[in-house]
């Protein structure tokens, strides 16, 4: 990935025209910037509006209380971590970060090395859990970046994750990872894996 990042598309809801959009390989001032001064007002007038409607708080954002500011300041000078965003029309679609320092846990490719992903998320305006997403494919461009990534580390294409209950269905219908189940050691959370011949399914 070049340094002014790599160009994909991603789509319109309201159109179904094919946005213009760049895969960025960090999470930088920019990227932080709209985090607090576009993602952070959209969510608290969303949440404004669950309380008002008196949504259950199960049905909030469950990332509603990720500090990307913090996440990035845990990992400052640490190389085993990377970082990738979304971009699209000036502003952050997208924001990933992932560690390389994890093991496959699947039998068929126990103890091999795999990029994990510790934190995706897409801009509160792009989250069809709550409304009809501006822009599609967000989350799909970011999990891309982490397969690619994988094969790239030359671990053949495997990556883990641990997901909120809002995401499970994402990791296991739309990118068909493989469920390992509530995982005891991190908050019951479900552990998904992919396999180096899923990523190529994946990928197709």
């Amino acid at each position: 990935m070049n340094s002014s990042g790599l160009p994909i598309w991603l789509t319109d809801s309201a159109s179904g025209d094919s946005v213009p959009a760049i895969l960025v390989g960090e999470i930088g001032e920019q990227q932080l910037f709209d985090w607090q001064h576009h993602w952070r007002p959209a969510l608290e007038e969303t949440l404004a509006r669950l309380r008002a409607s008196r949504v259950p708080r199960e049905r909030w954002p469950q990332t509603a209380h990720w500090n990307w500011d913090a996440k990035m300041r845990q990992i400052e000078g640490l190389l085993a971590f990377r970082c990738f965003a979304v971009m699209a029309q000036g502003v952050t679609q997208g924001l990933m970060r992932v560690d390389l320092n994890h093991s496959a846990r699947l039998t068929e490719q126990a103890a091999k090395p795999l990029v994990y992903v510790e934190y995706l998320e897409a801009a509160p305006w792009n989250r069809a859990d709550l409304a009809t997403p501006r822009y599609r494919g967000v989350g799909t461009a970011l999990l891309t970046a982490a397969v690619d990534l994988s094969f790239q580390e030359e671990f053949l294409g495997r990556i883990g994750l641990h997901s909120l209950p809002q995401a499970e269905s994402f990791y296991r219908d739309v990118c068909g990872m493989s469920d390992l189940g509530q995982d005891a050691d991190y908050d019951r959370l479900r552990y998904f894996e992919m396999t180096s011949q899923q990523a190529a399914t994946f990928l197709e």
